[in-house]
C-alpha cells in the first residue's frame, strides 16, 4: 500500500439505521502512525463509525478510504481487538496457537510453516509475551489475553490497529502497560485506533482526539482542554472540550445541515 496516503480519509458521511440518522456529514483525516482516541456519549456513534471503518457497514453518503483502499479490501491489513474476548475456557488453545490464528490467510494448504511460526513469536515478543506461548489462553490474566490478541494482529501484518474499550476489563498496572504498548506501536509504523472513556488517560498517551457525537471533529491533543459538560455527555464528566462552539458537544444544528455527500441522491 501507498505509504504515502492517511491512514483513514472520511468526507461528508452519513449513515443511519433505517430512518433514524446516526452519523451526520462526518468528515476527519487520520495520519499514519498517529495513536488516536475515539470518545463521545453512550449512543453517539462511535461503534458505527468503528464499524464503517471495518467495512462492516456502508455509508449512505460521502466516502471513507482506509490505507488507500475501500475498508472492506484493505480489512485483511486492519486488526480490530474487541473489548470483551469471546472463547470458551474448556478450549485447550495455546497462547502460540491463538497467535497463529493471524497468520491463516498466510499459511500455505491452511498449515503453519516456519515463517508462520517465526512471524508469531516476534509478535509475541513485540508485546511483551515470548514467554507465554506454550501457556494456556484462558490461564492468562485479562491483560494478557489483550497483548496476545494483540500479537495476533501483528502476526498478520496489521498495519493498523483498532480498540474498542481496550482496558474496560484491565487492571489499572496492565492498563498502563497497554496504553505504553500501543504508543511504542506507532513508532514501529502502526496506526493505532482506540475507543476509550477515560478521556483523562488517553489525553496523556493519544496524539489526535477525535469527538464523536452524531457529527463528529478531530483534536490535536495540545489544542484542547478540559471541562465539565453536562448536557452533552451526562452526569457529573469532565469532557474534552474544543473551544465554546464546538458543534461535536452539542450536534443538534449539525444534524439538520444538508448531506454534504449527496450526489444526485446516491453515495459517493
Amino acid at each position: 500500500m501507498d505509504q504515502t496516503t492517511a491512514a483513514v480519509d472520511v468526507r461528508d458521511v452519513c449513515f443511519a439505521y433505517g430512518d433514524q440518522e446516526v452519523l451526520h456529514n462526518v468528515s476527519f483525516s487520520i495520519a499514519r502512525q498517529e495513536l488516536v482516541a475515539i470518545v463521545g456519549p453512550n449512543g453517539g456513534g462511535k461503534t458505527t463509525l468503528l464499524k464503517l471503518l471495518l467495512g462492516e457497514l456502508k455509508p449512505r453518503f460521502g466516502h471513507i478510504g482506509v490505507l488507500g483502499e475501500d475498508p472492506a479490501d484493505a480489512r485483511s491489513s486492519v486488526g480490530y481487538v474487541p473489548q470483551a474476548i469471546p472463547f470458551d475456557p474448556s478450549f485447550p488453545v495455546s497462547v502460540r496457537e491463538v497467535v497463529l490464528m493471524g497468520r491463516v490467510a498466510k499459511a500455505r494448504l491452511g498449515l503453519f510453516g516456519k515463517t508462520d511460526h517465526e512471524a508469531a513469536e516476534a509478535a509475541l515478543a513485540k508485546v511483551g509475551m515470548s514467554g507465554f506461548a506454550g501457556r494456556a489462553f484462558a490461564q492468562i490474566s485479562g491483560g494478557e489475553r489483550q497483548r496476545v490478541m494483540i500479537a495476533q494482529a501483528l502476526a498478520g501484518g496489521s498495519e493498523m490497529l483498532f480498540f474498542d474499550e481496550p482496558v474496560a476489563n484491565v487492571d489499572p498496572e496492565h492498563a498502563s502497560q497497554l496504553y505504553n504498548l500501543f504508543k511504542e506501536l506507532t513508532f514501529e509504523g502502526i496506526t493505532v485506533l482506540m475507543v476509550s472513556h477515560n478521556l483523562g488517560v488517553v489525553t496523556v498517551h493519544a496524539t489526535q482526539i477525535l469527538c464523536v457525537n452524531r457529527t463528529a471533529g478531530m483534536h490535536a491533543i495540545g489544542e484542547l482542554a478540559s471541562q465539565t459538560f453536562t448536557e452533552a455527555f451526562g452526569g457529573s464528566l469532565t469532557a474534552i472540550r474544543h473551544e465554546a462552539d464546538c458543534h461535536v458537544l452539542d450536534p443538534s444544528s449539525a444534524m439538520h445541515a444538508p448531506h454534504h455527500g449527496q450526489v444526485k441522491g446516491m453515495a459517493r
